[in-house]
């Protein structure tokens, strides 16, 4: 067991935030693979975003 229990209780919160995620606004859903396809509009804010934090 660890001596830190703090770290063991922040190492179970997840990091990334789903709300604002690319595939937040599905679409819809393709139906064998279960992929969600975003709307439009979000895929021009993903490409959007990837584009002005390129280095």
């Amino acid at each position: 067991m660890a001596k830190n229990k703090s770290k063991e209780r922040f190492m179970a919160r997840p990091i990334e935030q789903h709300t604002t995620a690319a595939w937040a606004n599905i679409k819809k859903t393709k139906p064998f693979s279960n992929v969600t396809i975003p709307d439009e509009v979000e895929v021009r804010n993903a490409k959007e975003w990837v584009d002005t934090n390129q280095k």
